[in-house]
């Protein structure tokens, strides 16, 4: 707490006057393109790895950046499919970005077992995580692998969500994965068909670029980038 109030006297005093005709610009109304579901965690800074300022993304975060399908998203997971909707029917946006991270405690807990989690909060909630052990089929290798194994699988329950699933239906919603390195400071985006990792450099952007700019049908025809070596 001692660092937050100081940070806003900091702010107050020294930034607040550059940045105040945006925010007076920000306070008629927010226009996100796109919606970024993270993980809560601390180290998690998409502003900082994706350069964006405020009002380009609309952002939710929770523990292991999970999507609970919406047969199971009353109690927990109503937030999140508020937050969906939100996002889909009100700000319109365009993509929605599930964003996991390397050394993440909660697949970490994932990984020992849910049932030894400490809280009871903790243990229901981890149970939407449970599915990227059963699409990995094995033990993970490090919480890592299990990590980018449940960006797919919160993708998969991203697009049962009715507005989503209209949303692509229609051609005007897109959805993305990817996995931010902490070590590293690498961002990788994942090819949900082939379900392949690639280092997210100016040769990936440009080639997803193309990719969304392309109708529909010429997609599929799309290059792409260089796999991720490991």
């Amino acid at each position: 707490m001692r660092k937050l109030l100081k940070g806003i006297v900091d702010f107050r005093e020294h930034r607040r006057a550059k940045v105040r005709p945006m925010f007076a610009r920000l306070a008629m109304g927010q226009q996100p393109d796109s919606l970024f579901i993270a993980c809560s965690d601390s180290r998690v800074a998409a502003n900082v790895f994706a350069s964006t300022n405020p009002g380009e993304m609309f952002v939710m975060r929770n523990v292991g950046n999970l999507v609970p399908p919406p047969a199971q998203d009353v109690g927990e997971g109503e937030a999140v499919a508020a937050a969906l909707d939100y996002a889909v029917e009100v700000l319109k946006v365009q993509d929605i970005i599930v964003c996991g991270h390397s050394h993440c405690g909660a697949m970490l807990a994932l990984m020992r077992g849910r049932h030894k989690a400490p809280t009871p909060s903790l243990k229901r909630w981890l149970r939407f995580a449970e599915p990227a052990l059963a699409r990995l089929g094995r033990a993970p290798h490090d919480e890592d692998e299990l990590g980018r194994v449940n960006v797919l699988a919160q993708l998969e329950h991203l697009k049962q969500h009715r507005s989503v699933a209209r949303g692509l239906k229609r051609g005007a919603l897109r959805v993305h994965g990817l996995f931010f390195d902490l070590r590293e400071l690498d961002v990788q985006y994942i090819d949900p068909v082939e379900a392949v990792w690639y280092p997210l450099d100016r040769k990936t952007a440009t080639m997803l670029l193309k990719r969304m700019d392309a109708p529909p049908v010429a997609r599929a025809n799309q290059a792409k980038p260089a796999k991720r070596r490991t």
